[in-house]
């Protein structure tokens, strides 16, 4: 059976990266998308062209009617999948004191909803006899609490609770495991100069680049004993050390 996996997410940014590094080892790629089409178009044109197959996917992860569509249509066009990367999420501000429910179920949905069917709908197709993978990209908020973001970091740290049962649940057949980033990309809400703010307040002074997170895909998928790990790549965010959230909103 051919190595075929779905990356959510998979237009831009950190998906963009673990895409190019699945590319890079002949894996035929199906790229989710919910908004960034023209990315997404671009970068199955330049994976193509070195040779390996790759698929568009379009759905709204918040709404569980469209996940579920998800993975039949990419057996359709790839074939089974023996790798699962649960990338995409939604990242907005909010606390207990304006936090709504919209805003919740919008994070619940997307950020763990979301990868919980796409984790049973991967399972389910995987043949037998192939031993599976599910990488599932967290956050060191998981280990780091703050009151800010707090729907965020309440399905983060579901996901990471995910990641442990569904490794519990689904071995020997399939290995599940997380990565957790830190300050990777200035987001929106972010100057240039108050993400590098960021990046020097963690213990390493900087945090990591989208590659390197490709490269920890790479090597959960080499490391055959790991199940049920998480990966942190934040510069020592997530230790109690680091000082690198603050009210004011500049460290996100």
């Amino acid at each position: 059976m051919p190595n075929n996996v779905l990356i959510t997410g998979a237009g831009r940014r950190i998906g963009r990266a673990i895409a190019t590094s699945f590319a890079d080892k002949g894996w035929g790629i199906a790229l989710h998308y919910r908004q960034s089409r023209s990315e997404a178009e671009a970068l199955k044109d330049d994976l193509s062209a070195t040779g390996v197959n790759v698929v568009l996917v379009k759905a709204d992860l918040a709404n569980p009617t469209e996940v579920t569509k998800i993975i039949p249509e990419v057996n359709a066009a790839l074939g089974p999948l023996n790798c699962l990367v649960n990338n995409a999420a939604v990242f907005e501000k909010d606390t207990i004191d304006d936090v709504t429910a919209e805003s919740f179920h919008m994070h619940l949905n997307t950020n763990l909803l979301a990868p919980m069917l796409l984790t049973q709908a991967f399972a389910q197709q995987l043949p037998v006899d192939i031993q599976g993978n599910i990488i599932n990209i967290a956050d060191q908020r998981v280990f780091n609490l703050r009151p800010e973001f707090m729907s965020y970091t309440i399905s983060k740290t579901g996901l990471w609770t995910l990641t442990q049962t569904t490794a519990m649940a689904l071995a020997p057949h399939i290995r599940v495991n997380a990565v957790g980033p830190g300050p990777t990309l200035a987001n929106t809400r972010q100057t240039a100069t108050q993400f590098k703010q960021q990046q020097k307040s963690v213990p390493l002074g900087y945090g990591p680049t989208p590659e390197e997170i490709a490269l920890a895909v790479q090597f959960i998928l080499a490391a055959k004993s790991m199940t049920g790990e998480f990966v942190s790549l934040d510069g020592g965010q997530h230790l109690p050390v680091s000082q690198s959230e603050t009210k004011e909103g500049v460290y996100e």
